[in-house]
């Protein structure tokens, strides 16, 4: 809307009125114009906009799965802190039972000093394993509360999963590579910003044709007739812009998006290829049948505490057998720890839960 008026005539302001003889006495111009885009630039605009919120959904999205991943990880973390910490509760309650019975047998001169110093001093080295494990379960535990928006003295318990052992993936490789392409999170992105580009480039080149801009007029006491109605159109002519740097700009865009878009694409095949080969290579390792030997070493590693305790094999043996016990129920948790890390992994490069 535009207007013009008198604003100060014969000692007046504002002045309109109309003498005798019927003429209008002071200026009113009233416009109205509207503008009238071509070549589709709203359209073009609107599409633009909407896969501008695609980008900011997705981005949301990365962010939620970046913190679900990191949730996990803090909680396999715990859960595999907390089985080394009834290991090693257990090894020390064995080793101060030992260790008073040696106490009793040194007292009455029946073993040499030396023999309960080495078990003095395993129990110590035990005791500094156990306070860096606390201290790694305390930093877990700070990061997970964080998380969970938790404080004060709450204590996060994870619960054991059952069916840790998985026989089969509920579906192929390529599958799990198509289930990836429609949810994982980078590679979204980075096809609604090749298809932003291409938008954009679009839009550059319609920006190029002229708008057109209509409207009626009115105007009183300013033409060869008093009141005299018009109509107006107005047509830019782009004679040396033609918003060439722009689209040469937005070509150029399309062209990185591309490769980045190629290059999304074969990190895509690439990660779920490699998430997919340490899940069987995890589930190999946990399906070996290995459930026999630890329950078997566990009978010996208990056996050998008892023999050495009637004197049946030497202080070698058992700090032997008791280290390599400890060395086997440590890396058995870390096979289950992997196993988690690994399913999360999967899940993680496709964006969904496909293997629980």
């Amino acid at each position: 809307l535009i207007t013009d008026q008198n604003v100060y005539a014969n000692e007046r302001f504002f002045y309109h009125g109309r003498p005798i003889d019927g003429n209008n006495e002071g200026q009113v111009f009233v416009q109205v114009q509207q503008l009238i885009k071509t070549a589709g630039k709203r359209g073009k605009q609107v599409e633009l906009a909407k896969t501008n919120v695609s980008m900011a959904e997705w981005e949301f999205k990365s962010v939620l799965r970046n913190l679900r991943a990191e949730l996990k990880k803090d909680y396999y973390t715990i859960a595999q802190l907390q089985g080394n910490a009834s290991l090693f509760d257990d090894n020390m309650l064995r080793l101060v039972k030992l260790q008073t019975a040696m106490g009793r047998e040194f007292t009455a001169g029946n073993i040499a000093k030396k023999e309960y110093l080495r078990v003095e001093a395993l129990i110590i080295g035990l005791r500094q394993d156990m306070a860096d494990n606390a201290k790694d379960i305390a930093d877990a535990e700070s990061e997970l509360k964080t998380m969970l928006q938790l404080t004060g003295n709450t204590f996060i318990a994870p619960v054991a999963e059952d069916g840790e052992m998985v026989e089969v993936l509920p579906i192929g490789i390529l599958s799990i590579i198509d289930s990836a392409k429609n949810n994982n999170t980078d590679y979204r992105q980075a096809l609604y910003e090749l298809q932003y580009g291409r938008q954009n480039l679009v839009l550059q080149k319609a920006l190029s044709a002229p708008d057109i801009t209509v409207g009626p007029e009115f105007d009183q006491s300013s033409n060869y007739t008093s009141n005299y109605y018009g109509l107006t159109v107005s047509l830019p002519i782009p004679i040396l812009d033609r918003n060439k740097g722009n689209i040469k700009s937005a070509a150029l865009q399309v062209k990185k998006e591309e490769a980045m878009m190629k290059m999304a694409d074969n990190k895509l095949n690439n990660d779920v290829m490699s998430a997919w080969q340490k899940l069987m290579l995890n589930i190999k390792l946990v399906n070996s049948g290995n459930d026999v030997f630890y329950k078997d070493y566990y009978q010996l590693y208990k056996n050998i505490i008892e023999s050495y305790n009637n004197r049946q094999i030497s202080m070698i043996e058992f700090l032997e057998y008791f280290n390599d016990y400890q060395n086997v129920r440590i890396n058995q948790l870390k096979q289950i720890y992997n196993l988690r890390m690994a399913k999360q992994g999967l899940n993680d490069v496709v964006g969904v839960d496909i293997i629980k």
